[in-house]
């Protein structure tokens, strides 16, 4: 009797949890023959009367696919929680990478060989991403005064990498264990508010590549906002979620 009413409320839990998901409206965004998958997710309450943020999201290398879906996975609850749904009304929107393609242009540590190239040849998933933000920030719906990236890992490089190939749309940036493109820092660091996160002991992205873009965007007349969990590796998204003025800390930033 015990045993059944636990698998009741274990299937109970998943079911609520696909109820959940759903609120993630699932899109595709077509541009001439190229498609990109993303889910969207309107602000409570929604008033079509009324102008709300916008928060774009890039998943990790690890949710690429064509499920639509696994990009989710670490983010769901974040956006989900009651309280954050609450405070902080605002579209989400979170695009999926193909398996077959990178949000960023820079592709390993070498990314100093001819970066001069990356400045006009963006990937076509990033391409496309850009394309559904120009066009969903001239909704009436949208403040565009309060646009906002945020990307771990593989997105962490895409946050960077769209900050530079569209400086004016964002008023915050929230890379996680991330890396770019110093040399590009001058077109907006004095443009976005930036807050930085890795692990100290991340082997997969190493934290010297925040380090490094920290000190790009001070060069350029910026002030960052950086956090390193002590004895962290590559999942330091976790810790980044966990912060109690995550979202708040991101809300509280317009267009400079």
């Amino acid at each position: 009797m015990k045993c059944s009413a636990l698998i009741i409320f274990v299937l109970i839990g998943i079911s609520l949890n696909a109820q959940d998901l759903n609120l993630f409206e699932n899109e595709i965004f077509v541009s001439e023959s190229d498609t990109l998958n993303y889910r969207i997710l309107k602000p409570l309450d929604y008033d079509p009367n009324q102008q709300y943020s916008v928060h774009l999201f890039l998943h990790g290398a690890g949710e690429r696919g064509s499920d639509n879906t696994s990009q989710l996975t670490y983010v769901d609850q974040l956006f989900l929680k009651k309280e954050n749904r609450e405070n902080y009304k605002s579209w989400v929107i979170i695009p999926q990478c193909p398996n077959n393609d990178r949000w960023p242009s820079l592709s390993s540590d070498d990314w100093n060989k001819n970066f001069e190239n990356k400045l006009t040849s963006p990937n076509k998933s990033l391409r496309l991403v850009m394309e559904l933000m120009d066009g969903f920030i001239e909704k009436k719906q949208v403040n565009k005064q309060k646009v906002y990236v945020s990307g771990l890992s593989m997105g962490g490089m895409g946050t960077f990498e769209i900050l530079y190939r569209r400086p004016n749309m964002f008023a915050a940036a929230t890379p996680i264990c991330g890396n770019g493109i110093p040399e590009f820092a001058k077109l907006y660091a004095n443009k976005v508010s930036v807050w930085i996160f890795h692990g100290s002991d991340d082997i997969v992205v190493e934290p010297k590549h925040s380090f490094k873009m920290a000190k790009a965007i001070i060069e350029s007349g910026g002030s960052p906002k950086m956090t390193l969990y002590e004895n962290v590796g590559h999942g330091s998204w976790n810790n980044a979620f966990a912060e109690p003025n995550f979202l708040k800390w991101i809300h509280s930033k317009s267009k400079k």
